[in-house]
């Protein structure tokens, strides 16, 4: 898929036309590419656990994360409700000398490791499937699509492309601002020896996360970064994955592709592919693992929490190998 620099408006609505899901799984969808994963791929999946070995590919969630208030998004606040200094001073009014502690967190759904709901990006005031906005998200949530629709579904077969390792730097990492192309992603599947299709759940590691963990946070929330190219749109609604997550902030590299834009390969892939997109996913040590075994495919879970509404969630990937 080709693209004119200078037209991100043709650009994004040719491809939005040439890859649009709307309708596919009837007027009454709330999955989008998560139709793709069934039983059968959860079967699939479940068989690739030789070792017993798991992965968590999530951040961690707290203060000291990347988030610097863009868009109101900050890092978690973890706060303590109950200590053990309320229980060893007899504050806690309990009987038998039991006591406890209790913590609350006040975060964004999206501020750390996280699944993009359907209802998350909208493509000219049409949210997935050709809804009208307005009609799907208000200020009571996403009434049509919320992400709670999704937490059943989420396991399946898991792929990683380290796109860092194969095509990076001697490092494993790629640059911020360079774009993977589908001959990138498939070049790193042959690589890995491994194939990409129908209802897999696609994981894809630039590096980047692996550098500012070294270096610090810098522009890591909303700066430049490796990333998907726009002109990934067909692959990704051909292909037929379920999902797609990177180790980035934003998914499509950044800057982005054309003269002024924001983020165009999510304003086609949510609202007209329908596609589960998951962001500042940490795929470092399951990525150690598979160069040291050269097994690239897992089981994946990474259910979302199901938050009535939400337009996104928090998530704890677990990969079983």
């Amino acid at each position: 898929m080709s693209i004119d620099r200078t037209d991100p408006e043709g650009s994004i609505a040719d491809a939005a036309k040439k890859c649009s899901n709307w309708g596919r799984w009837g007027q009454d969808d709330v999955l989008g590419t998560l139709n793709f994963l069934d039983e059968s791929k959860r079967r699939e999946g479940a068989a690739l656990v030789r070792r017993g070995v798991s992965f968590s590919l999530s951040q961690r969630f707290d203060i000291d994360g990347p988030q610097k208030g863009w868009r109101r998004r900050t890092n978690p606040v973890h706060t303590m409700l109950d200590t053990g200094t309320d229980a060893a001073l007899g504050n806690q009014g309990l009987p038998h000398g039991i006591g406890g502690a209790d913590d609350v967190i006040a975060m964004p759904l999206q501020c750390s490791t996280q699944w993009d709901g359907l209802g998350h990006i909208f493509d000219h005031g049409k949210a997935w499937n050709g809804r009208p906005a307005e009609q799907v998200v208000t200020s009571d949530g996403d009434l049509v699509t919320g992400i709670e629709h999704m937490a059943p579904h989420v396991a399946g077969r898991g792929v990683l492309l380290d796109v860092g390792r194969v095509i990076g730097d001697r490092e494993g990492g790629l640059p911020d601002g360079f774009a993977i192309t589908e001959e990138h992603l498939t070049a790193t599947a042959a690589a890995h020896g491994v194939t990409v299709g129908r209802g897999d759940l696609v994981v894809v590691r630039t590096g980047q996360l692996t550098r500012v963990r070294r270096d610090g946070w810098g522009e890591y929330a909303g700066g430049p970064a490796p990333g998907l190219s726009f002109t990934t749109a067909g692959w990704l609604q051909g292909s037929e994955i379920a999902a797609i997550a990177t180790d980035t902030w934003g998914f499509e590299v950044r800057p982005n592709e054309f003269e002024h834009a924001f983020q165009p390969l999510h304003q086609v892939a949510i609202p007209h592919i329908g596609l589960l997109i998951g962001e500042m996913w940490d795929l470092d040590a399951l990525a150690e693992d598979c160069a040291a075994d050269g097994v690239y495919d897992f089981l994946l879970v990474a259910a979302p929490l199901p938050i009535t509404g939400a337009v996104g969630s928090p998530v704890n990937p677990i990969a079983v190998k």
